[in-house]
């Protein structure tokens, strides 16, 4: 497959098909150890949700419930009001898109090979790859900025070039919803700054709803339309970050005294640690 001389059509919907997504009184664990503790939540559409946490609360076990990728112990996770673990795989992949925290690929694939495989829930059992399929792998490649490494195999690359290797196989599905694990590991601050811009325009540009875990909690104010915070397997806070981001929730759910101020950018909450040391 080439990409090099396929028109991109950049008018064409990548999702807003207005699917939904939630949990109800969700049970999840593993090795018989309970991690999440009946939750309910619902996704709001057509949003960029962020769900931050310390580790081992829960967040990206919640997110791999949702993506159909761990069975539940009891409870839901919902799909267009459905429980998600019983609809057929490609009817829900055809829907929603997910990157994992640590995805591996094939040993040798190359980067537009990997980057195609988000268009075989589009394929079905007749269905031939088409222009369609070579617009959206070439949109996905221009969008996270790795065409030039289209013919080169994944595992030479650096860790932030395969990110966004990965985040380009995400896009390329085009689906109405995106789950995102840690989508911003490896990479430096201004590709994490990158990959983030690329999901707000995602999401005006299409109306994806978008779910990320992500560690920092910083970014997660300033590009988060809803927030989750979780703690030892359930929510604490959600809504608007300039709605429940708090000092005191800064020190329930992560254990650390802070200080909040406005984000001289964005105008959203701002949280500046306090620790024991150079504290004037």
């Amino acid at each position: 497959m080439t990409v090099a001389d396929v028109r991109i059509d950049k008018d064409e919907d990548m999702g807003a098909g207005g699917h939904t997504l939630g949990t109800q009184d969700i049970h999840l664990g593993y090795d018989g150890r309970e991690v999440v503790h009946g939750l309910s939540l619902d996704i709001p559409p057509g949003s960029i949700t962020m769900i931050v946490g310390p580790n081992a609360c829960g967040k990206s076990t919640l997110l791999r419930a949702m993506a159909r990728l761990l069975t539940p112990t009891s409870g839901s996770a919902l799909l267009d009001g459905r429980g998600i673990h019983t609809m057929p795989t490609r009817e829900v992949a055809a829907r929603l898109g997910i990157l994992p925290q640590t995805p591996v690929a094939p040993d040798g694939i190359t980067v537009s090979d990997l980057v195609g495989r988000g268009r075989y829930p589009h394929q079905g059992w007749f269905r031939r790859w088409t222009a369609e399929d070579d617009a959206a792998v070439a949109d996905a490649l221009l969008a996270t900025d790795v065409l030039d490494l289209a013919g080169r195999p994944v595992d030479e690359l650096s860790g932030g070039q395969r990110q966004r290797v990965w985040i380009a196989m995400a896009l390329a599905q085009r689906t109405d919803i995106l789950l995102l694990d840690e989508p911003t590991t490896y990479l430096d601050v201004s590709h994490q700054l990158d990959v983030l811009d690329l999901l707000v325009d995602l999401n005006q540009e299409h109306g994806t709803t978008i779910v990320v875990v992500l560690h920092d909690l910083n970014l997660a104010c300033r590009y988060a339309d809803h927030l989750v915070a979780m703690r030892d397997g359930h929510v604490i806070a959600e809504g608007a970050p300039g709605d429940v981001v708090t000092e005191e929730l800064v020190n329930e759910a992560f254990g650390m005294r802070s200080s909040l101020v406005a984000d001289p950018v964005s105008g959203t909450p701002l949280i500046v640690p306090i620790g024991r040391h150079r504290v004037g």
